[in-house]
């Protein structure tokens, strides 16, 4: 019985930490930082009326405080990776959305499914920026007042099933949605 209790004694000390040590945090717990910067980048765009300057503004903050917490190890759970995707997905450089699929791919990784779509949107996006076709489907763009295109765009390339799979629509879907975006620019002009 002595040993015992002793055992447990010495069990309690040695999981007491040291003064001066600093708590391990687990791979589980997210950074409430990455995400209020996550929830600031998503809430900018949902404002009826965007000042893209502002938002740019903004949006580059964002960036530069994620990278710092990415250089410092601060970003360790699923969700911390999956909302750094999105703030480097908001980027203006091509290694911008690099790293947002980077990131993406590490979220997807540590189990969060939903990262499945931002790493194809990651991938598309870089890909457009440096002058290849997206290969999902998952950028709508569109030139000053022309129409809205998802071109360069390599259809054949994926199945829709492997499209599916990454939450990114089948491309019939996603031309229905080319015809909505194209009926409402017809209806501001």
């Amino acid at each position: 019985m002595r040993f015992i209790l002793g055992f447990v004694l010495l069990l309690g000390v040695a999981s007491t930490p040291v003064f001066g040590q600093t708590p391990v945090v687990s791979a589980n717990a997210t950074n409430n930082e990455m995400t209020a910067i996550f929830d600031a980048d998503q809430a900018a765009r949902k404002v009826a009326k965007i000042d893209w300057r502002v938002v740019g503004e903004a949006d580059r903050s964002r960036r530069v405080r994620t990278q710092a917490m990415l250089d410092a190890g601060q970003l360790r759970s699923a969700d911390d990776y999956y909302h750094a995707a999105f703030v480097f997905q908001h980027g203006d450089l091509p290694d911008d959305y690099l790293k947002a699929h980077a990131l993406a791919i590490v979220a997807a990784a540590r189990g969060k499914s939903e990262a499945a779509w931002i790493a194809a949107a990651t991938l598309d996006r870089y890909l457009q920026h440096i002058g290849q076709p997206q290969i999902y489907g998952t950028q709508f763009l569109r030139h000053g007042d022309g129409d809205w295109t998802q071109e360069p765009y390599r259809r054949d390339l994926l199945s829709d099933p492997l499209r599916e799979a990454t939450g990114v629509p089948p491309i019939a879907k996603q031309g229905e949605r080319l015809k909505e975006m194209a009926a409402s620019v017809s209806k501001d002009r």
